[in-house]
């Protein structure tokens, strides 16, 4: 299951063995998971049709809200919320995530939950497959039988593949997907993520030089005597000539925290916010740049609170669904939408200019997303984004490997799916290319307002 946090608990009430509201089996709609919650404790599986394998062990914390709400926690740090809902139904958020995922209750948890599960490279290579099969999220888009690809493959495993011949074989079953969610980690540590075809990853541009060189543009060409830094130097922000204000996110995710999750980094990224969009700032800015052209990803939550700072008025920034059906890669949950709410202190709400690129990711890409339903609506510089939106489904094989996959599709308000293809640019302009980084220079800041 992937995990973020959203807050530091006060006093833990795990463990203490009292009914709940929320005791009992639940199942997730879409995401494969059951939740077996009892006496404080929620333990998580990670099920396909033909497998069911214990994932994390999570603790109550606190009281229930007014709702019914509750916070379970892993080393003392909450990482998701239950809540009971009408109709025996319930929700599950995993913080740092932008919606809630519905629930269901069960009467028992599923036989194949209680049974061992073999270690041995054919088991581990159908739990793989049957994965993805059935959840992951551009099975139509991108004309993918799996079954074809599960009679092509496995004829390649018997009881004596080794782990580096499986995980190679794992690399060659996801390279056709073009897909930087599709991840693998394998012996020794290991690790394989294809990326969109004609794009770059952290492999093809250094991020340390990138942002060296474009400091060196900052200071240099532009006059900026005085570059902040924030968030573990994942944040920066300038003050440009002409009153523009330049604010750069090279991440939402490990901003310096003990756990790097939701309840460590939010608190780091409001703090820099804090001293960014001070009152004199937000006044003088004639223009603000946001540069996510070099942004990994991590939690969508960050990047809403980014952008509550850039609105007066509350608005839907993007939907998103899950696929329900392992059967059925055309059916998907309801749709959930996120909204973007203005921050309770200085704003800013004029124009803007969002630098991206194919390294801007995930949740680079949902951030974007976000700033292009705001009014007025940014000005996007530079190249296409890499075409990843979803959460990361992560997952765990008998062997210890870990791999992830979307399973999700996103909608910008404008309705569009960008999934696979990326968000493209308003305004074309070279991004970290190589002439570009060797002259310090920057086509995208520069293209002229």
């Amino acid at each position: 299951m992937v995990l973020t946090a959203c807050a530091t608990p006060s006093q833990s009430a795990g463990g203490s063995g009292s009914p709940s509201a929320l005791d009992g089996v639940w199942r997730t709609d879409g995401y494969g998971w059951v939740i077996s919650v009892k006496g404080g404790q929620a333990q998580t599986y990670d099920t396909t049709a033909i497998s069911c394998l214990p994932s994390q062990t999570t603790a109550q914390i606190g009281q229930p809200g007014p709702d019914g709400t509750v916070q379970y926690a892993r080393k003392g740090v909450a990482v998701e919320t239950l809540r009971p809902t009408a109709n025996g139904q319930g929700e599950l958020r995993l913080l740092g995530t932008a919606a809630d995922i519905d629930l269901t209750r069960l009467p028992a948890l599923p036989a194949a939950c209680g049974r061992p599960v073999t270690n041995d490279p054919l088991t581990n290579f159908d739990i793989f497959c049957q994965t993805f099969k059935e959840n992951y999220n551009s099975t139509v888009s991108k004309n993918i039988d799996w079954n074809a690809v599960r009679d092509k493959y496995r004829p390649m495993v018997t009881a004596s593949t080794t782990p580096d011949q499986l995980y190679q074989i794992f690399v060659d079953m996801i390279t056709p997907l073009g897909d930087a969610h599709a991840f693998i980690q394998g012996p020794g540590n290991n690790s394989f993520s294809p990326k969109r075809p004609g794009t770059r990853d952290e492999g093809d541009v250094s991020r340390k030089d990138a942002t060296t060189d474009v400091n060196q543009h900052l200071t240099q060409d532009l006059g900026v005597t005085n570059i902040q830094n924030f968030a573990n130097g994942k944040i920066s922000y300038a003050d440009l000539p002409g009153g523009i204000g330049y604010l750069r996110i090279n991440a939402f995710e490990s901003y310096g925290g003990d756990h790097n999750v939701f309840a460590d980094n939010s608190p780091i990224l409001a703090n820099a916010l804090d001293q960014i969009f001070t009152p004199a700032r937000v006044k003088a800015w004639r223009g603000l740049d946001i540069d996510v052209s070099f942004n990994t990803g991590g939690d969508d939550e960050l990047g809403l609170q980014v952008a509550s700072r850039l609105t007066n008025t509350a608005y839907t920034a993007y939907s998103k669904q899950a696929r329900n059906d392992p059967n059925d890669p055309t059916k998907y949950g309801r749709l959930r939408p996120v909204t973007v709410t203005p921050f309770n202190g200085p704003r800013y709400t004029g124009p803007v200019r969002v630098l991206i690129s194919d390294l801007t990711v995930s949740a680079g890409e949902t951030f974007t997303e976000a700033m292009m339903a705001r009014t007025p609506a940014p000005t996007l510089v530079g190249q296409t984004t890499q075409g990843v939106f979803a959460d990361d489904m992560t997952r765990q094989l008998p062997n210890g490997w870990t791999f992830t996959l979307g399973n999700e599709q996103y909608y910008a308000a404008n309705g569009h799916d960008y999934e696979g293809a990326g968000i493209p640019p308003n305004i074309q302009a070279p991004v970290f290319s190589k002439a570009e980084l060797a002259q310090h220079a920057d086509a995208a800041l520069d293209t002229p307002w």
